[in-house]
């Protein structure tokens, strides 16, 4: 459906200030190949600082404590997701060390890879000032800072998503081997990261069949190599679910099936009409710039080359497959599933207009994104971190690493060994794996939910602790027919404060189980025994 568009903007004439200079400088830079790693570069020191300052009191989002527990262990898969996301953050983890300023930075990290690869799209259509245009329209959504700042199975795909589509887009285009392979190999990366991500598999086969070169294309050996290779590299992950039930499968089929047809209606609506809120702002910006020339948006879509309408077709795809899933299968489909392939429609917008944005404007345009970006870490992230001192994070993570600190504390009270298992509270439990400088393995059939498989692990002669928040009824109580069950126990509460810049803030109180080790001697064991304590965060 064609809109026409009459937006009639003033803008003024090219000033020769100092800053329009030095950023005319930057933005000759493009093709010169140093302006868009320097933009990436400063994209990436800047949201630094604002999760710095931000969460200055708040430790890593449970999903990112999650990451990193799965990579402890390199497998083909694990219990709820594939295994991308824990082998990046076991990889990351070699080199850099276990802190929140680590993982902010490895999300930030994938975020520049996420763009460096839209870039790659852009730049096999337009040139210079627009290739600058699609990425600084990119960073107006909030995909790369805050959705990205959970690392986790979505996140990953912010950049196997549009590598996937630049490997098929070019083997489309060259129907080459050497394409082909990478192709193959990159939508199998990511599979590799969420099954999601068969979605954009299936966006790449019907765009290919309904492209009017669908013949040159499938006439060439490109697809069946690519689908080899993309099988070949499935293929350990594959005999990791034939021999271990499926777990990922069972689990997604238990969160998120099951829904009759009015609600997932609901799922599906709520889906689509997320995907075009989230564009909105960018949309609206290139709007402005455009001015009058958007009268020209139906006749350049008439236009539009072959390889933007393979992209358009995959775009389509992206959104309304997930939608139209979500209906028939009864599924959940929550909005921000949509986040990684909405990319492709901004480069659609930039790459499918038939004229040049004056330099004036792509100017105001790069001054107006990286000012808001400096703006948001020195003003908002400071207010941010004062509110949450006061207004605690709602996953409870203002505590988590002065949690695991006590727990760790009480549990060197009864032993010199290191602490080996934690459960409790799923979340807790990923923290004190990830802050307790013992590294507790974290247990899953010690969690509170999971007690009744505890016949199978009562017997640990290492010993273990659980961890719960002390308002958490259910857990707590959990964790005292467990602990009845074994000879060695000590019930501990505790109360932590929060405080900020010696400000202090809201209280959280919290319930530990420590089962002692078979080796240590019950009267250590009874001399260490309950009590409560309040601590300060410091």
């Amino acid at each position: 459906m064609c809109v026409a568009f009459s937006v009639a903007v003033a803008y003024p004439e090219v000033s020769h200030t100092r800053w329009r200079t030095l950023f005319a400088r930057w933005m000759d830079g493009v093709e010169e190949g140093w302006a868009i790693p320097l933009l990436l570069l400063s994209f990436v020191a800047i949201w630094q600082a604002y999760f710095a300052i931000a969460y200055a009191g708040g430790d890593l989002h449970p999903d990112v404590l999650e990451t990193w527990t799965l990579g402890r262990s390199l497998e083909w898969g694990y219990s709820k997701h594939p295994p991308l996301m824990g082998w990046i953050a076991r990889a990351w983890t070699t080199i850099f060390p276990l802190t929140n300023w680590s993982f902010d930075l490895l999300s930030l990290t994938n975020s520049a890879l996420a763009l460096w690869t839209t870039d790659l799209i852009t730049r096999r259509f337009v040139r210079g000032d627009k290739r600058l245009i699609a990425l600084l329209l990119l960073m107006l959504l909030p995909t790369y800072q805050f959705h990205a700042q959970r690392f986790n199975a979505n996140a990953v795909l912010l950049a196997t998503w549009p590598l996937a589509t630049y490997c098929f887009l070019r083997s489309f285009e060259t129907r080459s081997l050497e394409w082909a392979i990478a192709a193959g190999a990159s939508a199998a990366l990511a599979m590799l990261g969420k099954y999601f991500s068969v979605f954009l598999i299936a966006s790449f086969a019907v765009a290919a069949i309904c492209h009017r070169e669908r013949r040159a294309y499938f006439g060439s050996v490109s697809p069946w190599v690519s689908t080899l290779v993309g099988l070949l590299v499935l293929a350990p992950h594959i005999y990791w679910l034939a021999t271990t039930g499926a777990k990922p499968f069972a689990y997604a089929l238990t969160r998120h099936c099951g829904k009759a047809l009015v609600p997932s209606l609901g799922e599906a609506i709520g889906f689509l009409l997320c995907a075009g809120l989230v564009v909105l702002l960018p949309a609206a910006a290139w709007v402005l710039m455009a001015g009058e020339r958007m009268k020209k948006f139906c006749d350049d879509f008439h236009a539009m080359n072959t390889g933007l309408l393979l992209l358009f077709m995959i775009s389509l795809g992206t959104v309304f497959f997930p939608a139209i899933t979500s209906i028939v299968m009864g599924t959940d489909m929550p909005p921000i599933w949509s986040l990684q392939g909405l990319f492709l429609f901004l480069i659609l917008l930039v790459c499918g207009a038939s004229y040049q944005i004056e330099r004036v404007r792509a100017l105001n345009l790069a001054a107006g994104v990286i000012a808001f970006s400096v703006c948001v870490a020195c003003i908002v992230a400071p207010i941010h971190a004062l509110y949450r001192n006061f207004y605690p994070l709602g996953e409870g993570r203002n505590f988590y690493q002065a949690a695991a600190d006590q727990l760790t504390r009480r549990w060197h009270a009864v032993t010199d060994l290191p602490l080996p298992a934690i459960g409790g509270d799923e979340d807790l439990a990923f923290a004190t794996a990830f802050y307790s400088p013992d590294h507790p393995l974290y247990e899953e059939e010690l969690l509170a939910g999971n007690s009744w498989r505890l016949r199978e692990v009562i017997g640990y002669e290492s010993g273990w602790a659980g961890l719960c928040f002390g308002a958490d009824a259910n857990c707590v109580a959990a964790m005292e027919t467990i602990a009845a069950r074994a000879p060695r126990v000590i019930r501990y509460e505790f109360e932590l404060q929060s405080t900020l810049m010696g400000q202090p803030g809201a209280t959280e109180r919290f319930t530990a189980v420590i089962v002692a080790p078979a080796l240590e001697s019950s009267q250590r064991v009874a001399a260490s025994g309950a009590d409560s304590v309040i601590a300060t965060i410091p």
